[in-house]
């Protein structure tokens, strides 16, 4: 029987206030058994960015990374963001080791093909090594994982956060049983996003195609739904969206589940 893994990915403002972090990494701490957090921090390289006159360019809701916004990026999540999660961790006791994909080679990824659109410097993750991971996780390390990657031929990737946190559980399925959490404000897919009531309990492949043709869901959910039923397909024991302030209750929030 395989050990529990619990990867909690969380992003938004929760890291970005100070209030909210402290509430999330009590939580996180208090998670037993092998834990990993993955981290966003778009809001915190948006503000940078504007402070050193530079422009954020968004095209359908993700980030053109060109060379000042590559350096802006790696000062804030693998900086800023990074080590003030590690900091708040290890006031709390738990041995936190912050790191990008490029440390230990433990997310690479290839630069994203141009087509339509030139997203530069931006990383599709095509090899997590699990192995890596695993050992560090072994040895009583939490893992704290910056959305950058590498390309193994010394540049650095900025890299969707809900899919790394996806991409390191489907790596880490062979070794652990594990269960992906994905945090943000509202308690779970809403079926009306103005009524938090609305929680969509469960959701598979087919129920998502519906509720994406339907207009339902969209935006950033989309991504996050994606590598969630990516995740199930391939090993990944439990999936669930939820608030952050829920973590502990693994009961609530949407369920991703293979089928219904």
């Amino acid at each position: 029987m395989k050990d529990k893994l619990t990867i909690i990915k969380v992003g938004g403002k929760i890291v970005e206030e100070e209030a909210s972090l402290k509430a999330l990494l009590a939580d996180f701490a208090g998670i037993g058994g092998f834990k990993l957090l993955v981290h966003g921090g778009g809001r915190s390289a948006t503000k940078l960015a504007a402070d050193m006159g530079v422009e954020t360019k968004m095209i359908d809701g993700r980030r053109v990374t060109d060379d000042e916004m590559l350096r802006i990026v790696t000062m804030v999540y693998g900086g800023l963001v990074n080590k003030n999660i590690v900091a708040g961790l290890q006031a709390l006791d738990v041995d936190a080791l912050g790191m990008t994909g490029a440390d230990m080679n433990i997310l690479r990824s290839r630069k994203r093909a141009v087509k339509e659109v030139d997203y530069g410097w931006v990383g599709d993750v095509e090899s997590v090594n699990g192995e890596a991971l695993a050992s560090l996780l072994r040895a009583g390390i939490v893992p704290v994982i910056a959305p950058l990657t590498h390309d193994k031929q010394g540049h650095l990737l900025n890299t969707n956060a809900d899919t790394m946190a996806g991409e390191t559980a489907k790596g880490l399925a062979p070794y652990f049983d594990v269960e992906l959490v994905y945090c943000f404000e509202k308690p779970g897919v809403l079926r009306d996003e103005n009524d938090d009531a609305s929680v969509i309990p469960f959701i598979d492949r087919a129920l998502y195609g519906r509720l994406k043709e339907d207009g339902v869901v969209g935006g950033g959910m989309l991504p996050k739904l994606e590598n969630a039923l990516d995740a199930i397909d391939l090993g990944v024991g439990k999936v669930i969206i939820t608030k952050a302030s829920e973590i502990g209750n693994m009961t609530s929030g949407t369920h991703i589940v293979a089928k219904i």
